[in-house]
């Protein structure tokens, strides 16, 4: 003992006090009851690289779903000068599996159906920015903004720029960005639209004093509310690659532009996050302006994220694919599924189910894609027909189903989009506009190469070890 010096003791008490740690760490991960896989990655981490372990945890492994983005009473005004009452779609005469989505949807998240729109889908940054900013520009009175990304380049110029002149003759502008999505951009960039009269809000501004609890929870919606009767959602955020792409290739995206009842529901989904970034109730009727149907197409609109009880988005998507009886296809940049989505997909092609998956052949994200390409096999033995995309980035956001349901938005299939992120899509119920996204998939599929079992088998070991390997983090990717 008379050689144990005072080092040896502050050594040994520290190994204890890091040992506690890390075991009341494991404890408390385990008794939040979540998701098996994701439990189960944090504590592989926390045991085998316990000291990176804990640092990621606790700023990125901490569970925030019981909290609320907003008191009821609060989207009660919001809501007040929207439809009252939900539309019953059995008076629609939609198929009853849509029927069982629109009920699901509402009762998990309030989602309200939606008759009498008119959708325009747009697969490039070409079309879909030249459409957005000609709308932008006959704006009268309010301009709501919210993307992941507002990148300060010449798109993000352009629109600031227009923003701008839009406040100037007396249109109500408003921008949520994501703060990390924006880390970046320059604070010049967004100080100058707040000086000139654009309020902008960070969503989950990140210090480092509280970046433990909001460096993992990210807006990742992308939506566009102009004087409350034109929407936009979908995959694109405002960058010039959206546009110009990379110089390996294109960038090929899935954007929809909204006339119609339903942009009420694109509305409530940005006054809502407004509130939860600013405080403020946008519940005044100009927000909610009365709109006649326009066309013929009924849609909800969905968002989810990890302040609440249920996965909104992924149930939807879980009941679409498991109510399919002809043909399910899939587009997504990142494939990270939950073990349900997975059975889902595989027992929907077990059933002789036509599922097809696309993906791209070249991602944005390397790890990422490593890990999407470790459940490929596992479609593959259940007969997904699985395309790898090769004209550019694949990074649409589109499901197919039957002629008869379709949901176009930001979620991605993979466990980020479905725990950590606030997310929105649109759901839609109509025969035509079914057939249009279906018919841009196949379209895709000239620009794709078909996976078989065999050759993807043959892939060199060293390669299918690393997708083993990087699965084991997927949770976490």
């Amino acid at each position: 003992m008379d050689g144990f010096a005072v080092g040896d003791w502050a050594l040994y008490l520290f190994f204890v006090i890091y040992f506690i740690t890390v075991a009341g760490t494991v404890v408390v991960v385990i008794s939040e009851n979540r998701n098996p896989l994701k439990s189960i990655s944090w504590i592989v981490v926390l045991l085998f690289f316990p000291i990176g372990g804990l640092i990621f945890y606790f700023f990125l492994g901490r569970d925030f779903r019981k909290q609320k983005m907003i008191s009821r009473k609060s989207l009660k005004k919001i809501n007040q000068y929207t439809f009252h009452l939900q539309t019953k779609p059995d008076h629609l005469g939609l198929p009853l599996t849509s029927e069982q989505e629109i009920n699901l949807l509402f009762n998990i998240s309030n989602a309200k159906l939606y008759p009498g729109n008119i959708v325009n889908v747009f697969t490039n940054g070409t079309d879909m920015f030249q459409s957005l900013i000609s709308d932008i520009r006959q704006a009268k009175e309010t301009l709501h903004i919210e993307f992941y990304i507002f990148q300060d380049d010449d798109l993000g110029n352009q629109i600031r720029d227009l923003l701008i002149e839009k406040v100037k003759e007396g249109v109500e502008v408003r921008v949520i960005y994501d703060h990390v999505g924006c880390w970046s951009v320059k604070k010049k960039f967004f100080a100058e639209m707040e000086a000139a009269g654009v309020q902008t809000r960070a969503f989950l501004k990140v210090h480092f004093r509280a970046l433990a609890n909001k460096i993992n929870y990210r807006n990742h919606r992308k939506i566009v509310v102009i004087d409350g009767k034109i929407g936009y959602i979908g995959g694109m955020n405002i960058a010039n690659r959206y546009v110009k792409g990379f110089d390996w290739g294109g960038w090929r995206d899935t954007q929809i532009r909204i006339e119609g009842p339903g942009v009420q529901g694109l509305q409530i989904a940005f006054c809502v996050d407004w509130y939860f970034t600013d405080r403020t109730l946008l519940k005044e009727p100009k927000y909610f302006p009365p709109i006649p149907p326009l066309g013929n197409i009924s849609l909800q609109i969905a968002t989810s994220g990890p302040i609440g009880e249920w996965k909104e988005i992924m149930l939807g998507i879980f009941k679409a694919i498991a109510n399919a009886r002809k043909y399910v296809y899939i587009q997504t940049p990142y494939f990270l599924p939950t073990e349900g989505l997975m059975l889902a997909i595989q027992s929907a092609a077990l059933s002789n189910v036509d599922v097809r998956l696309m993906l791209p052949a070249r991602s944005d994200s390397y790890l990422v894609q490593v890990g999407s390409f470790s459940f490929v096999r596992a479609m593959l033995n259940a007969g997904v027909k699985v395309y790898l995309y090769q004209a550019g980035f694949l990074h649409a956001k589109m499901i197919a189903v039957d002629d008869e349901f379709c949901t176009v938005g930001s979620a991605n299939m993979d466990f980020r989009s479905f725990e950590h992120n606030f997310e929105a899509n649109a759901f839609i119920y109509d025969k035509a506009k079914t057939r249009e996204l279906k018919n841009i998939f196949l379209n895709d599929q000239h620009n794709s190469q078909r996976i078989s079992t065999r050759e993807w088998r043959n892939r060199p070991a060293k390669q299918r070890a690393l997708e083993s390997v990087i699965r084991l983090f997927s949770p976490m990717l």
